[in-house]
């Protein structure tokens, strides 16, 4: 039973790895649809946002049974409570690649990001795929130098989002109202993204020592 156990727990983990996974391919599919105003592949990350939503649920459902029935201690109980976390961070993640895809939506024919600020967002979207795609092998192996690295990484989506703002911000900014407040959600469905990536590799640092990786480590 204890080895059934633990190949559960070796599958929850591969499953987190799954979701991240899909929410990487849901961010970079959803900048390539903004930046392009490619309609159908805006509707492609809305509609599969429900099979990131679906891994959760089913997920957590798994989670819950284990904690009820195995009663698990120390490591073993860490990884279950760190999943129940760790699955809400990445649905919130899909959450981020479904509004930028809604906007993209919204301003079809038109691309929502002029001309000025295109690639601003292209590199937010590239550094958003770099750090989900490193928080895939950080849950898989558990690595925790890569989980501070993680942090660092933020830094960059940090500088870039603010790049974004100090643009509209400035009395040249040429296209409006409207198109500032587009780009200013988007900045913060970028920038919300990457801070639930580094909340996860937080609660990495978590499962694996039992303390909680402070700002200062």
């Amino acid at each position: 039973m204890r080895d059934s156990f633990h190949d559960e727990l070796d599958s929850i983990t591969q499953t987190l790895v799954e979701m991240t996974m899909l929410v990487k391919q849901a961010t970079q599919d959803a900048t390539t649809a903004l930046l392009t105003a490619d309609l159908q592949l805006a509707e492609k990350v809305i509609a599969q946002d429900d099979r990131i939503d679906q891994i959760q649920h089913e997920l957590d459902s798994r989670t819950m049974l284990l904690l009820a029935t195995q009663q698990p201690v120390a490591t073993d109980l860490r990884v279950l409570v760190t999943s129940l976390r760790m699955s809400a961070d990445l649905e919130r993640m899909g959450d981020m690649a479904h509004h930028i895809s809604k906007l993209a939506r919204m301003r079809y024919p038109a691309t929502a990001v002029p001309s000025e600020a295109s690639l601003t967002i292209e590199e937010m979207g590239r550094v958003a795929g770099l750090i989900i795609g490193k928080l895939a092998k950080i849950i898989e192996n558990r690595n925790l130098d890569d989980a501070k690295q993680l942090a660092i990484d933020d830094d960059e989506m940090d500088k870039l989002h603010r790049k974004l703002i100090q643009s509209l911000i400035s009395k040249d900014w040429p296209h409006g109202a409207e198109s500032a407040i587009d780009l200013t959600l988007l900045g913060r469905y970028y920038e919300r993204s990457a801070d639930h990536a580094v909340s996860i590799s937080r609660r990495i640092h978590f499962l694996v020592t039992g303390r909680y990786l402070q700002e200062k480590d």
